[in-house]
């Protein structure tokens, strides 16, 4: 079976852990070289390196925190020293704090403020590194959030605004490298069973009834579902997709 990303280069940001990995693990199936970023689970990153490694691909793990747009120039360098090149960028790094209303005393506007740093900044300042080296044809896909478009319960005003950036900043980019033939995309992820989204909420067992509600297909995406649709953005077949958004959310923003 031909693997149609055989020879080309992706960076997984954020691929140590969870949808990182599952990404990471897809591209490397299709046979893409994969570089991750990680924050601070070197262990962890030492793990996935080796498990794509096995699939008998280049891999490698370089730390860098995304809430530093500083760190995003050096990162895309390091691939390229690395690899040799890059051609596809996920950026699927990101955090969530949610459940407090903007009005709550408790509020953490420190936490808040990083978040914007991280889901947002930081994906601008990849994506400003990144067209820098990448060919004509490459890829761009960040992770969204279906919340960047629907907002459909309360305590959650920082990240969905942090997501409705990214889709902006998306389309932008589309037009402005779009005579390169580099496509500029983002998957909407809905309620993921992930580390984050565990954090976020504690455990996903306790999302208020009102999350699962809002969606059509009433249970948590599996890892592999986003994954897939990640992969296809970045291959062969996405050519003509470009400022586009692609809802894997189960019907959330239906």
């Amino acid at each position: 079976m031909s693997k149609t990303l055989a020879g080309k280069v992706a960076l997984v940001t954020g691929g140590s852990r969870g949808l990182g990995t599952a990404t990471a693990l897809a591209l490397a199936d299709q046979g893409a070289h994969v570089a991750i970023s990680y924050v601070a689970s070197a262990e962890k990153a030492a793990a996935v390196v080796a498990a794509l490694k096995a699939k008998g691909v280049r891999a490698v793990a370089i730390q860098a925190d995304q809430g530093d747009p500083a760190a995003s120039e050096p990162l895309i360098q390091k691939v390229v020293a690395e690899l040799g090149k890059l051609d596809i960028l996920v950026n699927n790094a990101a955090i969530a704090l949610q459940g407090k209303t903007i009005d709550d005393p408790a509020i953490d506007n420190a936490g808040l403020d990083r978040q914007w740093r991280v889901n947002t900044l930081g994906v601008v300042a990849n994506i400003r590194a990144a067209v820098k080296v990448l060919p004509e044809g490459g890829r761009i896909i960040s992770v969204g959030s279906g919340l960047g478009t629907r907002v459909g319960f309360p305590g959650v005003a920082d990240y969905a605004a942090s997501k409705a950036a990214v889709i902006g900043y998306t389309r932008g980019a589309a037009r402005d490298i779009g005579p390169r033939n580099i496509t500029v995309n983002v998957v909407q992820a809905g309620v993921v069973d992930t580390d984050m989204a565990a954090d976020a909420v504690g455990s996903l067992e306790n999302l208020p009834p009102i999350v699962m509600e809002s969606h059509a297909i009433q249970r948590p995406a599996e890892l592999k579902e986003v994954a897939a649709a990640i992969v296809f953005l970045a291959g062969p077949d996405a050519a003509f997709i470009t400022g586009s958004v692609l809802d894997v959310n189960g019907g959330f923003t239906a």
